[in-house]
């Protein structure tokens, strides 16, 4: 009688931790990335700065000081009309085919030399002119930090190989590569929340403290409110695209490179050779998908010789940009999944 040794299948012999449990390991890996942390940090102290510099540079102005304001403006006007009529009295060296009111320009106005506002000596914060302006820029800038953060998520790992040791763990890759992204998938939007409350709360206090007294115009509100929510979807796709370029690249430096080469060069080649593709960058579709109304691109026509207006609206920009963050992300996948790591 022979003795017979049962071996449990491979799969078997591995530790298996489960879904909730890994994605609580990867939560606390991202929470104490010093990087992450400082550029959060960071994040935080330049909003309190920037209100902090506009609370010292903008103000409310007295009834004397914006009529002040409004006398220099009429008065430059009406220096600049002088020139005007001057030029008008004297314009004999102009071609036949040339009218002398082209010629010298048409009459100014106070509003076309930036309004009483231009003549202030510390200007108010108009939120109804700047509430959307503003929440612009900071989708701009939190989508460039959260590309970076979603690039060194991921990149660190390759290069301190800390990847490789949790695979030890965790040898299903598919599980692992799966969780890392639900995790910077949840902290991108949070971060992007955070990047929109914190300008709400500059553009607040700038209005309480040196804003004008004029109510806000209907839908202002929903309108901001519309803005900042495809902002912190902008910032989802910038951090999965890190991400993924990263984990195709396998080193942070590297993806940094090349979305700095792709934004520098590449688009601007692009607008300059190849105009009619400018509907197809990313950072016009970026512009289209956070701009109210979408973002409207001048195509030369080669036919009709002329620009022809080209409307990349918040519908094409989402599906052109999804569809760039998945293909980035799935060839990244198919690759960890099938490569050898050492």
């Amino acid at each position: 009688m022979s003795a017979v040794v049962e071996h449990a299948p491979p799969d078997q012999d591995l530790p298996r931790p489960r879904t909730a449990a890994l994605l609580r390991a990867e939560v606390h890996r991202f929470r104490s990335r010093r990087f992450i942390q400082v550029l959060v940090a960071l994040t935080v102290v330049g909003f309190a700065l920037a209100t902090l510099i506009g609370l010292l540079n903008l103000g409310t102005p007295t009834d004397a000081e914006y009529a002040d304001a409004v006398a220099e403006a009429e008065r430059v006007v009406a220096e600049q009309e002088g020139f005007r009529e001057e030029c008008l009295e004297n314009a004999t060296d102009i071609p036949d085919d040339v009218p002398p009111e082209e010629w010298c320009g048409p009459a100014l106005t106070v509003e076309d030399v930036g309004g009483p506002e231009a003549f202030l000596d510390r200007e108010p914060f108009d939120l109804a002119a700047d509430g959307t302006g503003g929440a612009l820029a900071v989708a701009a800038l939190s989508a460039a930090l959260a590309f970076l953060i979603g690039a060194t998520w991921i990149g660190a790992e390759w290069s301190t190989r800390s990847i490789v040791a949790l695979l030890f763990w965790v040898p299903r890759r598919m599980s692992v590569i799966g969780s890392k992204v639900a995790v910077l998938a949840g902290a991108a939007v949070l971060f992007g929340v955070l990047t929109q409350a914190l300008w709400l709360a500059m553009a607040g206090i700038l209005h309480a403290t040196a804003g004008l007294d004029q109510p806000l115009p209907a839908g202002f509100w929903s309108e901001l409110l519309q803005t900042q929510g495809r902002a912190v979807g902008l910032t989802l796709v910038a951090a999965l695209l890190g991400f993924g370029l990263a984990n195709l690249v396998r080193n942070t430096g590297a993806a940094l490179g090349i979305a700095f080469v792709y934004v520098v060069v590449v688009e601007n080649a692009v607008r300059a050779l190849r105009p009619h593709w400018d509907p197809y960058l990313l950072s016009t579709n970026a512009v289209a998908l956070v701009q109210d109304g979408g973002y409207t691109v001048q195509v030369w026509d080669d036919d009709a010789f002329e620009p022809v207006e080209h409307l990349v609206s918040h519908l094409d920009a989402t599906l052109l940009l999804a569809a760039v963050t998945v293909v980035v992300l799935g060839v990244g996948t198919w690759l960890f999944a099938r490569r050898d790591l050492h």
